[in-house]
């Protein structure tokens, strides 16, 4: 008898706590729901903690409410210990809330990976599937802009090194160029010494001819003294014989028959005309006398005899 009151008080304290259990858990729903996430929170640590209330769907709400309070590593947690659930639904949801956690800049693939192996443990998950494919694409993306950016990279590199190129290849040539120039003023400045070498030069063979033309000019002036002095003999020697024919003239017009009129009209000639054959001839004459006395006298040889 006394067994069955223990019995009895038993179950009647098994009863309590699951009508406790039970308001309990409706009670975090209900906060949960109205997005009192810190009284919902309280609710399922006491069910967990005190009434030792473990199951996959109160750790799942319990996890949940970590995360929309951001305490990101105690909610990271209990998704992580639903992972292994049996329940195939609760094991999608956690999968896809640890991907959610991990999608930032840095771990976006391990959350890509997340969220794939959430719509592997239940294909029907459709916050898995819109959050595999939105990061899928934008990966996709952010890839084709980083080989974008690379490739535009490489084209500004290769041309600041062709920009590089081309103002090394000016600079060659500007010092060519520069070089050339000091070439050729030096031998502008060859040159230039070269002439003035050659003006000292042509200024002392100007000199030296100057010299030649001034004794040249001196024996020409010596040699025309000497042509204007025998000119002078010459014209003294032809008035003389001048004056001498014009006697003979006079003399033989003196001693001439006076036929001779006759004799010139038969002739058909004036005295004038017959005056200046006469005066020709005579000239004529005179010349021939003059051309005989400046033939050179040939040397006798002494070697020989007179005879």
């Amino acid at each position: 008898m006394k067994l069955l009151y223990i019995l009895l008080a038993v179950m009647a304290i098994g009863i309590n706590d699951i009508a406790t259990v039970n308001s309990l858990k409706q009670e975090a729903q209900k906060a949960y729901d109205s997005g009192d996430y810190e009284t919902a929170l309280k609710k399922y640590q006491f069910l967990t903690d005190s009434m030792d209330v473990t199951s996959d769907e109160i750790m799942l709400n319990l996890a949940h409410s970590y995360y929309h309070l951001e305490d990101t590593a105690n909610s990271r947690s209990f998704y992580q210990d639903l992972t292994e659930s049996d329940n195939k639904k609760i094991k999608s949801v956690s999968l896809n809330q640890i991907g959610v956690l991990s999608d930032t800049p840095e771990t976006e693939k391990v959350a890509l990976n997340y969220f794939k192996e959430a719509l592997k443990a239940d294909p029907t998950n459709k916050e898995a599937r819109y959050n595999y494919e939105v990061l899928k694409k934008r990966l996709k993306e952010k890839e084709e802009q980083q080989k974008q950016d690379q490739e535009n990279k490489d084209q500004q590199n290769k041309d600041q090194e062709d920009q590089k190129k081309e103002e090394e290849k000016d600079k060659e040539e500007k010092q060519d160029s520069k070089e050339e120039k000091e070439g050729d003023k030096k031998e502008e400045k060859k040159d230039g010494e070269k002439s003035e070498e050659e003006k000292e030069g042509e200024k002392e063979e100007n000199q030296d001819k100057e010299g030649e033309e001034k004794k040249d000019g001196k024996e020409q002036e010596k040699k025309e003294g000497e042509e204007k002095d025998k000119e002078g003999e010459k014209k003294e020697e032809e008035q003389k014989e001048g004056e001498e024919g014009k006697e003979q003239k006079e003399e033989q017009q003196k001693d001439a028959p006076k036929s001779a009129e006759q004799k010139l009209k038969e002739m058909n000639i004036s005295p004038q005309q017959a005056k200046m054959i006469l005066e020709a001839m005579k000239n004529q004459e005179i010349q021939h006398l003059q051309q005989i006395r400046r033939r050179p006298t040939k040397k006798r040889d002494t070697g020989k005899p007179d005879w």
